[in-house]
C-alpha cells in the first residue's frame, strides 16, 4: 500500500458535528434515542500533536488485514514514538509506504496486513519511520 498524498492537519481548522446522546445499535434502531448530546470537536478527538499531524490518502491493499483500504484517510503523528506492532508510514527505497512495524530476530520488518504481500526488511540507513498511524477514516460512498 502505497501513499497517494499528503496534507497537513491545522489545529486552526475548526470542525465540529453534532454528536448523537448515545450508541447507534446496529440492530433495531430506537425512535426514543433521537437527541443530541452536544458537538464533536475532530481536532480534540483525531489530533495529539497539531504541529506533526499529517492527513495521508492511501492506495492499494496490502493492509486490508488491519481494516485499512485503499482511498482511506490516515491520520499520522510524526511526534509519536513507534513501537512494535505499530502502523506506521515509512519511507522505503524514496516511498512513502504503511505497513505494521515488527522488531524480530533483531530485524526491523515493515509487515503487510495481506498474506499476497511480503514484509519488508528495513536495512538500509536511507529507509526510515516516517510517522505512526493514530487513526483511520473511511470513506463509504
Amino acid at each position: 500500500m502505497v501513499i497517494e498524498s499528503i496534507t497537513a492537519v491545522r489545529a486552526e481548522d475548526v470542525i465540529q458535528l453534532p454528536l448523537a446522546g448515545t450508541a447507534v445499535p446496529a440492530g433495531f434502531p430506537s425512535p426514543a434515542d433521537d437527541y443530541l448530546e452536544g458537538s464533536i470537536d475532530f481536532n480534540k478527538h483525531l489530533v495529539r500533536n497539531p504541529a506533526a499531524t499529517f492527513a495521508l490518502r492511501t492506495k492499494g491493499d496490502s493492509m486490508r488485514g488491519a481494516g485499512i483500504f485503499s482511498g482511506d484517510i490516515l491520520i499520522v503523528d510524526r511526534a509519536e514514538s513507534p513501537s512494535d506492532g505499530s502502523i506506521v508510514i515509512a519511507v522505503v527505497e524514496g516511498e512513502f509506504t504503511v505497513k505494521r512495524l515488527r522488531h524480530r530476530n533483531g530485524k526491523i520488518l515493515l509487515c503487510p496486513e495481506n498474506p499476497e504481500f511480503c514484509p519488508i526488511e528495513v536495512t538500509s540507513p536511507d529507509d526510515q519511520i516516517w510517522g505512526v498511524v493514530i487513526s483511520s477514516i473511511r470513506n463509504h460512498r
